[in-house]
This record gives C-alpha cells, sequence and structure tokens, in this order.
C-alpha cells in the first residue's frame, strides 16, 4: 500500500514537471511571436495554414519576394529551421 501510494505520488509529479515544460515551451513561443512584425505574423499564420508564397502574397498584396523574405525573418526569429517547425509551434 505505502509502495502503490508513493508511485502514485512519483507519476503525480512527472506528470506536473512534463505539464510544466509545455507551458514553458508555449511561453518562449508567444514571447518569439511577440517579436515579429504585424507582416510576419500575418505570413506565419498564411504558412502555417498551408498556403503557398504566391498564395501569400496575393492574399496581402505583396510580392512573393516579399512574402519569402517575411517567411524567413519569422522563421529565424522563431527559431524555427523547417516549415514543419513552424507549424507545430503555430499549433501550440
Amino acid at each position: 500500500q505505502d509502495q502503490d501510494m508513493l508511485d502514485a505520488v512519483l507519476a503525480a509529479i512527472e506528470r506536473d514537471r512534463q505539464r510544466r515544460a509545455v507551458d514553458g515551451d508555449i511561453s518562449k513561443i508567444r514571447e518569439r511571436f511577440g517579436t515579429l512584425t504585424a507582416r510576419e505574423q500575418q505570413v506565419m499564420l498564411l504558412v502555417t495554414e498551408g498556403k503557398m508564397n504566391k498564395q501569400v502574397a496575393g492574399d496581402l498584396g505583396i510580392s512573393e519576394i516579399t512574402a519569402k523574405i517575411h517567411r524567413g525573418a519569422a522563421m529565424r526569429k522563431m527559431g524555427a529551421r523547417t516549415l514543419a517547425d513552424l507549424v507545430r509551434m503555430a499549433d501550440m
């Protein structure tokens, strides 16, 4: 019985540790997102919805090259190495 209680407490502590780690990650992502310019935020959100650079450019009334520049800046500031990383961050 004592071991069961100890196991339950240890499991609860581990769940809390994991939750705190996720909360910390979310906080960091929100902080990074706040460093983006308004345009970089718009581009990031459209790209993470699955839109191509050309579609993003059309939606925002900018050139495709400008959309690519904003996308690159957003990825760099967010610390995303790949588009998949950026999508995961947007989902948090």
